[in-house]
Protein backbone atom coordinates (compact mmCIF):
# COMPACT_ATOMS: atom_id res chain seq x y z
CA UNK A 1 0.00 0.00 0.00
CA UNK A 2 2.86 2.22 0.86
CA UNK A 3 4.04 1.75 -3.13
CA UNK A 4 0.53 2.79 -4.50
CA UNK A 5 0.41 6.06 -1.99
CA UNK A 6 3.56 6.91 -2.92
CA UNK A 7 2.05 7.03 -6.91
CA UNK A 8 -0.70 8.86 -6.19
CA UNK A 9 1.26 11.48 -3.89
CA UNK A 10 3.51 11.33 -6.85
CA UNK A 11 0.95 12.76 -9.45
CA UNK A 12 0.75 16.02 -7.72
CA UNK A 13 4.13 16.36 -8.17
CA UNK A 14 5.35 19.55 -10.64
CA UNK A 15 8.27 18.24 -13.57
CA UNK A 16 9.41 21.33 -15.31
CA UNK A 17 12.22 20.95 -18.40
CA UNK A 18 16.02 21.71 -17.73
CA UNK A 19 17.17 23.94 -20.45
CA UNK A 20 20.89 24.03 -21.86
CA UNK A 21 21.85 27.26 -23.00
CA UNK A 22 24.56 27.16 -26.19
CA UNK A 23 26.32 30.47 -26.80
CA UNK A 24 26.53 29.82 -30.87
CA UNK A 25 25.44 32.84 -32.62
CA UNK A 26 24.57 31.24 -36.04
CA UNK A 27 22.21 28.74 -34.36
CA UNK A 28 20.90 31.54 -32.09
CA UNK A 29 20.03 33.78 -34.94
CA UNK A 30 18.75 30.62 -37.19
CA UNK A 31 16.03 29.95 -34.20
CA UNK A 32 15.40 33.40 -34.10
CA UNK A 33 14.63 33.99 -37.52
CA UNK A 34 12.44 30.73 -37.97
CA UNK A 35 10.37 31.76 -35.03
CA UNK A 36 10.14 35.43 -36.55
CA UNK A 37 8.80 33.64 -40.04
CA UNK A 38 6.08 31.95 -37.89
CA UNK A 39 4.94 34.50 -36.12
CA UNK A 40 4.40 36.58 -39.38
CA UNK A 41 2.50 33.32 -40.67
CA UNK A 42 0.19 32.92 -37.53
CA UNK A 43 -0.46 36.78 -37.66
CA UNK A 44 0.09 37.83 -41.05
CA UNK A 45 -1.90 34.63 -42.73
CA UNK A 46 -3.33 32.99 -40.46
CA UNK A 47 -5.13 35.91 -38.58
CA UNK A 48 -5.34 38.81 -40.83
CA UNK A 49 -5.82 37.23 -44.29
CA UNK A 50 -7.72 33.84 -43.28
CA UNK A 51 -9.28 34.73 -40.18
CA UNK A 52 -8.47 31.88 -38.87
CA UNK A 53 -10.17 32.87 -35.56
CA UNK A 54 -13.48 32.74 -36.97
CA UNK A 55 -16.08 29.62 -37.31
CA UNK A 56 -17.18 29.37 -40.89
CA UNK A 57 -20.47 28.22 -42.43
CA UNK A 58 -20.53 27.90 -46.31
CA UNK A 59 -23.51 25.80 -46.73
CA UNK A 60 -25.60 28.42 -47.99
CA UNK A 61 -29.29 28.10 -48.44
CA UNK A 62 -30.22 30.62 -51.84
CA UNK A 63 -33.08 31.44 -53.96
CA UNK A 64 -32.94 33.27 -57.19
CA UNK A 65 -35.74 34.90 -59.32
CA UNK A 66 -35.58 36.33 -62.69
CA UNK A 67 -37.48 38.60 -65.20
CA UNK A 68 -36.63 40.24 -68.29
CA UNK A 69 -37.90 42.64 -70.28
CA UNK A 70 -38.18 44.04 -73.83
CA UNK A 71 -39.50 43.51 -77.21
CA UNK A 72 -37.78 43.07 -80.80
CA UNK A 73 -39.14 43.62 -84.03
CA UNK A 74 -38.39 41.18 -86.93
CA UNK A 75 -39.42 40.81 -90.78
CA UNK A 76 -38.58 37.74 -92.72
CA UNK A 77 -39.78 36.44 -96.16
CA UNK A 78 -41.48 33.26 -94.72
CA UNK A 79 -43.61 34.94 -92.07
CA UNK A 80 -43.40 38.77 -92.36
CA UNK A 81 -42.85 41.09 -89.33
CA UNK A 82 -43.25 39.10 -85.98
CA UNK A 83 -42.78 41.22 -82.32
CA UNK A 84 -41.15 39.07 -80.24
CA UNK A 85 -42.01 39.82 -76.33
CA UNK A 86 -40.30 38.33 -73.21
CA UNK A 87 -43.11 35.48 -73.55
CA UNK A 88 -41.57 34.64 -76.75
CA UNK A 89 -37.74 34.58 -76.40
CA UNK A 90 -37.40 33.84 -73.10
CA UNK A 91 -37.29 29.91 -72.30
CA UNK A 92 -38.37 28.90 -69.57
CA UNK A 93 -40.85 31.74 -69.20
CA UNK A 94 -40.93 31.21 -65.59
CA UNK A 95 -38.32 33.31 -64.03
CA UNK A 96 -35.65 30.58 -62.92
CA UNK A 97 -31.92 30.20 -62.07
CA UNK A 98 -30.89 28.92 -65.98
CA UNK A 99 -32.59 30.44 -68.56
CA UNK A 100 -32.75 31.57 -71.99
CA UNK A 101 -32.45 34.00 -74.18
CA UNK A 102 -33.28 33.94 -78.36
CA UNK A 103 -30.87 36.38 -80.53
CA UNK A 104 -31.48 33.91 -83.95
CA UNK A 105 -33.77 31.61 -85.68
CA UNK A 106 -34.34 29.21 -88.55
CA UNK A 107 -38.14 29.26 -88.95
CA UNK A 108 -40.25 26.62 -90.84
CA UNK A 109 -44.10 27.63 -91.00
CA UNK A 110 -47.08 25.45 -91.80
CA UNK A 111 -45.59 22.20 -91.46
CA UNK A 112 -48.20 19.57 -91.88
CA UNK A 113 -47.74 15.24 -91.44
CA UNK A 114 -47.34 14.14 -94.97
CA UNK A 115 -44.74 13.02 -97.10
CA UNK A 116 -41.94 14.65 -98.69
CA UNK A 117 -38.48 14.12 -99.86
CA UNK A 118 -35.82 13.67 -97.18
CA UNK A 119 -33.17 16.88 -96.82
CA UNK A 120 -29.84 16.25 -98.85
CA UNK A 121 -27.74 17.25 -95.75
CA UNK A 122 -28.94 13.77 -94.22
CA UNK A 123 -26.57 11.03 -95.02
CA UNK A 124 -28.76 8.36 -94.12
CA UNK A 125 -31.60 9.65 -96.42
CA UNK A 126 -29.47 9.66 -99.58
CA UNK A 127 -29.95 6.80 -102.47
CA UNK A 128 -29.35 5.82 -105.89
CA UNK A 129 -32.38 3.48 -105.90
CA UNK A 130 -35.43 2.11 -103.94
CA UNK A 131 -33.45 -0.53 -102.68
CA UNK A 132 -31.40 2.22 -100.66
CA UNK A 133 -35.17 3.23 -98.64
CA UNK A 134 -36.40 0.35 -97.03
CA UNK A 135 -39.98 0.90 -96.18
CA UNK A 136 -40.58 1.46 -92.17
CA UNK A 137 -36.73 2.41 -91.27
CA UNK A 138 -36.36 5.34 -89.84
CA UNK A 139 -33.85 7.88 -91.43
CA UNK A 140 -30.92 8.30 -89.01
CA UNK A 141 -30.29 11.43 -88.45
CA UNK A 142 -33.30 12.68 -90.53
CA UNK A 143 -36.57 13.75 -89.75
CA UNK A 144 -38.85 10.70 -90.37
CA UNK A 145 -39.78 7.07 -91.37
CA UNK A 146 -39.04 5.70 -95.22
CA UNK A 147 -41.59 4.60 -97.59
CA UNK A 148 -39.78 2.78 -99.62
CA UNK A 149 -39.35 5.36 -102.41
CA UNK A 150 -36.05 6.85 -103.65
CA UNK A 151 -36.91 10.54 -105.29
CA UNK A 152 -34.82 10.41 -108.46
CA UNK A 153 -35.11 14.64 -108.38
CA UNK A 154 -33.80 15.36 -104.86
CA UNK A 155 -31.52 11.90 -104.85
CA UNK A 156 -33.07 11.10 -101.63
CA UNK A 157 -35.51 8.66 -100.01
CA UNK A 158 -39.11 10.22 -99.63
CA UNK A 159 -40.31 10.22 -95.66
CA UNK A 160 -43.54 10.04 -93.78
CA UNK A 161 -42.56 13.17 -91.81
CA UNK A 162 -43.54 16.81 -90.92
CA UNK A 163 -43.64 18.72 -94.56
CA UNK A 164 -41.89 20.60 -95.43
CA UNK A 165 -38.66 19.63 -93.66
CA UNK A 166 -36.35 22.29 -91.81
CA UNK A 167 -34.75 24.91 -93.95
CA UNK A 168 -31.08 24.61 -93.03
CA UNK A 169 -29.66 28.36 -93.85
CA UNK A 170 -28.87 30.32 -90.73
CA UNK A 171 -29.18 33.62 -90.97
CA UNK A 172 -25.89 35.66 -90.68
CA UNK A 173 -26.83 38.46 -88.66
CA UNK A 174 -29.04 37.97 -85.73
CA UNK A 175 -32.44 38.59 -86.49
CA UNK A 176 -33.12 40.06 -83.09
CA UNK A 177 -30.28 42.24 -82.63
CA UNK A 178 -32.08 44.49 -80.49
CA UNK A 179 -31.62 41.80 -77.88
CA UNK A 180 -28.63 43.47 -76.79
CA UNK A 181 -30.78 46.26 -75.30
CA UNK A 182 -33.32 43.44 -73.37
CA UNK A 183 -33.13 43.92 -69.17
CA UNK A 184 -32.53 41.02 -66.60
CA UNK A 185 -33.76 41.42 -63.29
CA UNK A 186 -31.77 38.76 -60.95
CA UNK A 187 -33.50 38.54 -57.01
CA UNK A 188 -31.74 36.50 -54.79
CA UNK A 189 -32.29 35.78 -51.21
CA UNK A 190 -29.25 33.80 -49.31
CA UNK A 191 -29.29 32.64 -45.87
CA UNK A 192 -26.72 31.27 -43.07
CA UNK A 193 -28.67 28.96 -40.75
CA UNK A 194 -25.74 28.41 -38.55
CA UNK A 195 -25.63 32.32 -37.21
CA UNK A 196 -28.69 32.70 -38.59
CA UNK A 197 -28.40 35.86 -40.84
CA UNK A 198 -29.96 36.16 -44.12
CA UNK A 199 -30.05 39.12 -46.40
CA UNK A 200 -30.79 40.48 -50.27
CA UNK A 201 -29.13 41.61 -53.14
CA UNK A 202 -32.13 43.97 -53.62
CA UNK A 203 -32.25 47.55 -51.71
CA UNK A 204 -34.89 47.85 -49.54
CA UNK A 205 -36.59 51.48 -50.18
CA UNK A 206 -40.37 52.53 -49.97
CA UNK A 207 -39.20 54.14 -53.38
CA UNK A 208 -41.87 52.08 -56.02
CA UNK A 209 -39.66 53.61 -59.03
CA UNK A 210 -36.05 52.78 -57.81
CA UNK A 211 -36.17 49.22 -59.90
CA UNK A 212 -37.45 51.24 -62.60
CA UNK A 213 -34.96 53.60 -63.41
CA UNK A 214 -31.58 51.93 -62.24
CA UNK A 215 -28.81 50.10 -63.70
CA UNK A 216 -26.49 48.00 -61.54
CA UNK A 217 -23.57 50.21 -60.97
CA UNK A 218 -20.58 48.66 -58.53
CA UNK A 219 -20.08 52.04 -56.80
CA UNK A 220 -23.50 54.12 -57.47
CA UNK A 221 -26.13 51.16 -57.25
CA UNK A 222 -24.60 48.06 -55.81
CA UNK A 223 -28.12 46.74 -54.69
CA UNK A 224 -29.35 47.16 -57.76
CA UNK A 225 -29.70 43.86 -59.50
CA UNK A 226 -30.67 44.93 -63.01
CA UNK A 227 -28.51 44.60 -65.93
CA UNK A 228 -28.73 45.05 -69.90
CA UNK A 229 -27.75 42.08 -71.97
CA UNK A 230 -25.00 44.04 -73.69
CA UNK A 231 -23.51 44.61 -70.47
CA UNK A 232 -23.35 41.13 -69.20
CA UNK A 233 -21.70 39.81 -72.33
CA UNK A 234 -19.24 42.61 -72.63
CA UNK A 235 -18.27 41.97 -68.91
CA UNK A 236 -17.01 38.35 -70.13
CA UNK A 237 -14.86 40.00 -73.09
CA UNK A 238 -17.24 39.29 -75.96
CA UNK A 239 -19.08 41.20 -78.31
CA UNK A 240 -23.02 40.75 -78.30
CA UNK A 241 -23.55 40.67 -81.77
CA UNK A 242 -21.27 38.58 -83.07
CA UNK A 243 -22.26 35.85 -80.00
CA UNK A 244 -25.48 36.08 -81.20
CA UNK A 245 -25.43 34.94 -84.44
CA UNK A 246 -24.59 31.10 -82.78
CA UNK A 247 -25.36 31.34 -79.21
CA UNK A 248 -23.28 30.60 -76.23
CA UNK A 249 -23.79 30.01 -72.48
CA UNK A 250 -22.67 32.70 -69.86
CA UNK A 251 -21.95 32.08 -65.80
CA UNK A 252 -23.05 35.02 -63.57
CA UNK A 253 -21.87 34.47 -60.43
CA UNK A 254 -23.02 36.00 -57.48
CA UNK A 255 -20.15 35.96 -54.41
CA UNK A 256 -21.32 36.53 -50.60
CA UNK A 257 -18.47 36.67 -48.35
CA UNK A 258 -19.65 37.90 -45.03
CA UNK A 259 -17.69 38.94 -42.10
CA UNK A 260 -20.29 38.88 -39.51
CA UNK A 261 -17.93 40.48 -36.95
CA UNK A 262 -18.40 43.84 -38.77
CA UNK A 263 -21.45 45.46 -39.56
CA UNK A 264 -24.11 43.79 -41.61
CA UNK A 265 -24.28 46.66 -43.93
CA UNK A 266 -20.88 45.26 -44.91
CA UNK A 267 -21.78 41.96 -46.43
CA UNK A 268 -22.46 42.90 -50.14
CA UNK A 269 -23.05 40.69 -53.08
CA UNK A 270 -20.09 40.37 -55.66
CA UNK A 271 -20.87 39.50 -59.59
CA UNK A 272 -18.55 38.06 -61.91
CA UNK A 273 -18.96 37.10 -65.89
CA UNK A 274 -17.59 34.36 -67.89
CA UNK A 275 -18.00 32.44 -71.03
CA UNK A 276 -18.76 28.94 -70.49
CA UNK A 277 -18.42 27.21 -74.08
CA UNK A 278 -16.04 27.66 -76.16
CA UNK A 279 -15.47 30.89 -78.29
CA UNK A 280 -15.03 28.97 -81.35
CA UNK A 281 -17.35 30.84 -84.09
CA UNK A 282 -15.75 28.60 -86.93
CA UNK A 283 -16.11 25.41 -85.56
CA UNK A 284 -19.48 22.90 -85.06
CA UNK A 285 -18.65 23.07 -81.51
CA UNK A 286 -19.44 26.63 -81.01
CA UNK A 287 -22.86 28.34 -80.44
CA UNK A 288 -25.78 27.43 -78.61
CA UNK A 289 -29.18 25.55 -80.05
CA UNK A 290 -32.15 23.81 -79.78
CA UNK A 291 -35.59 22.96 -81.78
CA UNK A 292 -39.28 23.77 -80.46
CA UNK A 293 -42.53 23.94 -82.05
CA UNK A 294 -46.03 25.37 -81.84
CA UNK A 295 -48.98 23.89 -83.20
CA UNK A 296 -52.27 25.29 -84.75
CA UNK A 297 -55.53 23.54 -86.06
CA UNK A 298 -57.12 25.45 -89.16
CA UNK A 299 -60.55 25.75 -89.93
CA UNK A 300 -60.74 21.95 -91.01
CA UNK A 301 -59.49 20.93 -87.63
CA UNK A 302 -55.92 19.63 -89.05
CA UNK A 303 -52.89 20.06 -87.12
CA UNK A 304 -50.15 22.01 -88.34
CA UNK A 305 -47.30 23.85 -86.63
CA UNK A 306 -44.38 26.02 -87.02
CA UNK A 307 -40.82 24.47 -86.25
CA UNK A 308 -38.43 27.06 -84.86
CA UNK A 309 -34.82 26.42 -84.97
CA UNK A 310 -33.69 29.18 -82.10
CA UNK A 311 -29.68 30.32 -81.64
CA UNK A 312 -29.35 31.74 -78.66
CA UNK A 313 -27.45 32.80 -74.90
CA UNK A 314 -27.86 30.35 -72.24
CA UNK A 315 -27.62 32.35 -68.63
CA UNK A 316 -26.44 29.90 -65.61
CA UNK A 317 -26.52 32.15 -62.44
CA UNK A 318 -24.37 30.40 -59.39
CA UNK A 319 -25.00 31.34 -56.04
CA UNK A 320 -21.50 31.05 -53.65
CA UNK A 321 -20.38 32.35 -50.50
CA UNK A 322 -19.37 31.88 -47.03
CA UNK A 323 -19.83 33.39 -43.46
CA UNK A 324 -17.78 33.86 -40.45
CA UNK A 325 -18.01 34.73 -37.25
CA UNK A 326 -15.21 34.77 -33.87
CA UNK A 327 -15.24 31.48 -32.08
CA UNK A 328 -12.58 30.73 -29.26
CA UNK A 329 -12.40 26.67 -30.85
CA UNK A 330 -10.39 28.03 -33.72
CA UNK A 331 -8.91 30.63 -32.31
CA UNK A 332 -6.98 28.19 -29.61
CA UNK A 333 -6.63 25.99 -32.54
CA UNK A 334 -4.46 28.72 -34.55
CA UNK A 335 -2.62 29.61 -31.89
CA UNK A 336 -1.99 25.71 -31.24
CA UNK A 337 -1.05 25.08 -33.96
CA UNK A 338 1.92 28.15 -34.35
CA UNK A 339 2.96 26.29 -30.97
CA UNK A 340 3.42 23.12 -32.74
CA UNK A 341 5.55 24.96 -35.52
CA UNK A 342 7.84 26.98 -33.14
CA UNK A 343 8.69 23.25 -32.10
CA UNK A 344 9.78 22.29 -35.17
CA UNK A 345 12.42 24.62 -35.61
CA UNK A 346 13.72 23.93 -31.93
CA UNK A 347 13.54 20.21 -33.11
CA UNK A 348 15.76 21.19 -36.64
CA UNK A 349 18.52 23.75 -34.40
CA UNK A 350 18.61 20.91 -31.83
CA UNK A 351 19.95 18.62 -34.85
CA UNK A 352 22.26 21.02 -36.40
CA UNK A 353 23.99 21.48 -33.02
CA UNK A 354 24.53 17.95 -31.96
CA UNK A 355 24.96 16.52 -34.98
CA UNK A 356 26.33 18.83 -37.77
CA UNK A 357 28.95 20.99 -36.64
CA UNK A 358 32.38 20.86 -35.61
CA UNK A 359 31.20 20.78 -31.58
CA UNK A 360 28.70 18.54 -31.97
CA UNK A 361 30.45 16.14 -29.42
CA UNK A 362 30.69 18.60 -27.00
CA UNK A 363 27.50 19.96 -26.92
CA UNK A 364 26.05 16.11 -26.59
CA UNK A 365 27.80 16.12 -23.62
CA UNK A 366 26.23 19.09 -22.09
CA UNK A 367 23.15 17.92 -23.21
CA UNK A 368 22.12 14.85 -22.41
CA UNK A 369 23.54 12.97 -18.84
CA UNK A 370 23.73 9.05 -19.22
CA UNK A 371 23.00 7.27 -16.06
CA UNK A 372 23.79 3.76 -15.33
CA UNK A 373 22.46 2.45 -12.23
CA UNK A 374 24.74 -0.48 -11.83
CA UNK A 375 28.06 2.04 -11.52
CA UNK A 376 26.53 4.23 -9.78
CA UNK A 377 25.59 1.93 -6.94
CA UNK A 378 28.97 0.15 -6.90
CA UNK A 379 30.60 4.03 -6.75
CA UNK A 380 28.50 4.62 -3.55
CA UNK A 381 29.24 1.47 -1.94
CA UNK A 382 33.11 1.99 -2.31
CA UNK A 383 32.90 5.80 -0.94
CA UNK A 384 31.04 3.91 2.24
CA UNK A 385 33.58 1.59 2.52
CA UNK A 386 36.31 3.70 2.49
CA UNK A 387 34.42 5.86 5.12
CA UNK A 388 34.48 3.74 7.11
CA UNK A 389 37.87 2.41 7.25
CA UNK A 390 38.84 6.21 8.03
CA UNK A 391 37.14 5.67 10.99
CA UNK A 392 37.98 2.44 12.41
CA UNK A 393 41.19 3.39 13.58
CA UNK A 394 40.02 5.97 16.46
CA UNK A 395 36.95 4.39 17.16
CA UNK A 396 39.61 1.99 18.57
CA UNK A 397 41.78 4.03 19.92
CA UNK A 398 38.75 5.63 22.17
CA UNK A 399 37.52 2.20 22.93
CA UNK A 400 40.64 1.13 24.62
CA UNK A 401 41.30 4.55 27.03
CA UNK A 402 37.73 3.96 28.02
CA UNK A 403 37.83 0.76 29.23
CA UNK A 404 39.74 0.16 32.60
CA UNK A 405 41.20 -3.20 33.59
CA UNK A 406 41.26 -4.25 36.79
CA UNK A 407 45.25 -4.74 37.09
CA UNK A 408 45.55 -0.66 35.94
CA UNK A 409 44.79 2.78 37.88
CA UNK A 410 44.53 5.82 35.95
CA UNK A 411 45.82 8.53 37.85
CA UNK A 412 46.01 12.47 36.40
CA UNK A 413 49.37 13.98 37.00
CA UNK A 414 49.88 17.23 37.55
CA UNK A 415 52.59 19.09 35.44
CA UNK A 416 55.53 21.00 37.25
CA UNK A 417 56.66 24.67 35.95
CA UNK A 418 59.60 23.28 34.41
CA UNK A 419 58.04 20.71 32.87
CA UNK A 420 55.49 23.38 31.25
CA UNK A 421 57.90 24.87 29.33
CA UNK A 422 58.90 22.03 26.80
CA UNK A 423 55.35 20.44 26.62
CA UNK A 424 52.05 20.45 26.95
CA UNK A 425 50.66 17.28 29.16
CA UNK A 426 48.07 15.90 28.08
CA UNK A 427 45.01 16.09 29.65
CA UNK A 428 44.61 12.12 30.62
CA UNK A 429 47.37 10.91 32.39
CA UNK A 430 49.19 7.60 31.64
CA UNK A 431 47.63 4.08 32.68
CA UNK A 432 50.49 2.54 34.77
CA UNK A 433 49.92 -0.88 34.44
CA UNK A 434 50.58 -3.20 37.80
CA UNK A 435 52.64 -6.37 36.56
CA UNK A 436 55.61 -4.18 36.11
CA UNK A 437 56.90 -4.10 38.99
CA UNK A 438 56.49 -0.52 39.65
CA UNK A 439 54.78 1.56 42.06
CA UNK A 440 53.22 4.78 42.70
CA UNK A 441 52.36 7.04 45.47
CA UNK A 442 50.96 10.66 46.08
CA UNK A 443 52.62 13.48 47.84
CA UNK A 444 50.53 16.53 49.11
CA UNK A 445 51.84 19.64 48.24
CA UNK A 446 51.86 21.80 51.74
CA UNK A 447 51.78 25.48 49.79
CA UNK A 448 48.51 26.92 48.28
CA UNK A 449 44.88 26.19 48.46
CA UNK A 450 44.69 23.76 45.64
CA UNK A 451 46.64 20.40 46.45
CA UNK A 452 49.29 19.25 44.01
CA UNK A 453 49.83 15.50 43.46
CA UNK A 454 52.91 14.47 42.49
CA UNK A 455 54.00 10.98 41.48
CA UNK A 456 57.10 9.06 41.93
CA UNK A 457 58.38 5.41 41.09
CA UNK A 458 60.77 2.69 42.43
CA UNK A 459 61.24 -0.27 41.61
CA UNK A 460 61.33 -3.39 43.51
CA UNK A 461 63.79 -5.89 43.11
Amino acid sequence: MAGWGGFFFSLLNYKTEKYVIAENRKIGILFRLYQLAVLGYIIGWVFVMKKGYQEREEAIQTSVITKLKGVSLTNTSETGPYLWSAEDYVLPPNGEQVFFVVTNYIETPNQRLGFCAESFKVPDGQCLSDDDCPEGESVIAGHGIKTGLCLNSTRTCEIHAWCPVEYSQMPTEPLLSEAENFTIYIKNFIRFPKFEFSKSNVLETSDEGYLKRCFHDKENHPYCPIFRLRDLVSRTGHDFQEMAVKGGSIGILIEWICDLDKDSSECNPQYSFTRLDMNLNNSITSGYNFRYAKYYKDQNGETYRTLYKVYGIRFDIMINGQAGKFNIVPTIIAIGSGVALMGIGAFVCDMILLYMMNTSSFYREKKFEIINFKKEKSKQDGKASNRNRARKPGVDKDAANSIKKPEETEVTVEPSPLEESHATVEKRGPTVPRNTGQRYSTVQSKQGAVPKQHISFSSHN
